[in-house]
């Protein structure tokens, strides 16, 4: 990858980091509840469910953040832009789509896929080697 696209993705990643930064600042002030949003259960309600809602978007951004964290380390090592799977370099389309993304196309459909045959797509826990697979057609 040149040098140019790699500083282009790192002033993008360090933006969005510190747009991030700002916006969970501006937040923490937004968490307090005043005595007015409690006069009933309506409003308690209300207020209860907006601070959920606040709450999962932090989470996210703060996954996010984790995921331009990591992007920016392998800038600096020098293996952004590399499949993780294969090796093989990532699609500069794919880059410019989901920018901290860590697999090619192809690795991402295949694990994907892997994720799908599964009934949760998670890997079993308390069912030892037995791996259940959702049925597909008919």
């Amino acid at each position: 990858m040149s040098p140019d696209t790699l500083k282009k993705f790192k002033i993008l990643f360090e933006s969005q980091k510190n747009e991030i930064l700002r916006t969970h600042q501006e937040a923490l002030t937004g968490f307090s509840v005043s005595s007015d949003d409690l006069a009933d259960e309506t409003d308690l309600a209300s207020t209860e469910l907006e601070q959920s809602m606040q709450m999962r978007l932090r989470n996210r951004e703060t996954l996010y953040l984790r995921k331009i964290e990591e992007a920016l380390d392998r800038i600096g090592s020098g293996t952004f832009g590399s499949c993780e799977g294969c090796e093989e370099p990532i699609e500069a389309r794919r880059l410019e789509v989901r920018p901290t993304t860590t697999h090619c196309l192809s690795c991402k459909e295949q694990s994907e896929h892997r994720e799908a045959l599964h009934i949760d797509g998670r890997k079993p826990k308390s069912l030892g080697t037995r791996v259940r697979f959702a049925r597909t057609g008919s």
